[in-house]
């Protein structure tokens, strides 16, 4: 009986509550069958990146699946194509930060979380534990699915773009770094999750 995993990782300052999160979630959980169950795992990252990366290698190693899919929203679509790298498993990334230390630099220092306002630490170092999980080119696009939206007013979607060259890519006209417009989109990562 084939088993899945799939690993979501929210953004930056954000949490396992995001709306993209718990939509993929739902969608995931009304997918999952007894004969092709599908677990789900979306964590709460914490400010250092290696802390967050160990937690998730920590689940992903220590679960029994046949198959792994990662998702990552911003700074989480950084984490995942760190993920996709090692475990040579699929990937998609929504407005990904793809060169995350550079994107992240200017916002060291205290600041909230979005949901719940509290205070988030991010220090001089995470930049460094940042660099270390920087993949510089994906080793193979067919594993990977792109949803990038040009009305992404944090980062730069052509970045993206050039990035995921050869892989599956949906740009969209307009939209924000949230993906306001998601739900109509699931579909398509749904699709790209569930394909052999």
């Amino acid at each position: 009986m084939p088993s899945t995993l799939i690993v979501y990782l929210h953004g930056f300052r954000s949490s396992p509550r995001s709306s993209k999160a718990v939509m993929t979630g739902d969608a995931i959980a009304a997918l999952s069958t007894v004969e092709n169950p599908i677990d789900w795992y979306c964590p709460q990252l914490v400010a250092s990146p290696k802390s967050s990366m160990d937690k998730v290698i920590e689940h992903i190693e220590e679960s029994k699946h046949d198959r792994l899919v990662v998702i990552g929203s911003s700074l989480g679509g950084y984490y995942a194509n760190y993920l996709a790298e090692k475990y040579g498993c699929k990937a998609v990334a929504l407005n990904p930060a793809v060169w995350a230390p550079k994107e992240l630099a200017s916002h060291v220092g205290m600041l909230t979380s979005y949901d719940t306002n509290e205070p988030y630490d991010f220090r001089p170092e995470y930049i460094e534990e940042l660099k270390s999980l920087q993949v510089e080119v994906i080793s193979d696009a067919a594993r990977y699915f792109l949803l990038a939206a040009k009305g992404d007013e944090l980062l730069d979607w052509q970045e993206m773009v050039d990035f995921y060259q050869g892989a599956e890519q949906l740009v969209l006209e307009g939209s924000d770094h949230g993906i306001a417009d998601y739900p109509d989109h699931l579909p398509r990562v749904l699709k790209f999750i569930c394909k052999q």
